[in-house]
């Protein structure tokens, strides 16, 4: 498990340019010897909407995740994280506020490379800060591995939990009368478990 004692503040990896209103807290470098080394995850700047495109996109025409448009994504940039590796993208992430106390996890995605190795886990957990850090009282999301979701201390819910979601968004989707996605939710007023580091 990554606890807080494995967080540090800043980042020595070259990045792409941040918008400069994003809180610095949000910044986060995650060190695991036995993964990928130095996972470097940022908020995601203008510069970075092709490549999280690009990687949804990717996943999404496998059937993993579903598609964001380009112009979707520029739009909610600020809701983006970047994670990096020696200063190259390998995955995204957006928290996207839903109401006073309830945020969104969307788009967590991982270049094919770098599956398995603490990634997608480290994105998660900036998440999670940055919720703890707006004092939100619950995390969520709509997901095809929500095995994953459960290593890194989210339960199942039913998507009826969150009606922000269904009859704003979930309502407009194609797939909302077969919808095969399942909702998993982190309760954020117990402790910080953290995240274990090997998952993907």
């Amino acid at each position: 498990m990554l606890g807080p004692s494995r967080l540090r503040r800043g980042c020595s990896q070259p990045a792409a340019a941040v918008d400069s209103t994003h809180d610095a807290a949000a910044v986060a470098v995650l060190h695991d010897a036995g993964t990928v080394g130095v996972i470097c995850v940022q908020p995601a700047g203008l510069a970075d909407a092709e490549f999280i495109h690009r990687l949804v996109t990717f996943w999404a025409d496998r059937g993993d995740m579903l598609h964001r448009p380009l112009q979707e994504v520029y739009e909610s940039i600020r809701d983006f994280k970047v994670a990096r590796v020696k200063g190259e993208p390998v995955g995204c992430v957006a928290l996207h506020i839903m109401g006073p106390d309830l945020a969104e996890i969307r788009s967590l995605a991982v270049v094919e490379s770098h599956q398995g190795q603490g990634v997608g886990a480290a994105l998660v957990h900036a998440c999670v800060e940055e919720a703890r850090r707006l004092g939100l009282a619950r995390v969520f999301a709509l997901t095809f591995r929500p095995g994953f979701f459960e290593r890194v201390g989210f339960r199942r819910a039913n998507v009826l939990e969150f009606p922000q979601k269904v009859w704003n968004e979930c309502v407009r989707c194609p797939f909302f009368t077969d919808c095969k996605e399942v909702a998993v939710v982190l309760d954020l007023a117990g402790p910080d478990l953290g995240v274990p580091m090997a998952s993907p």
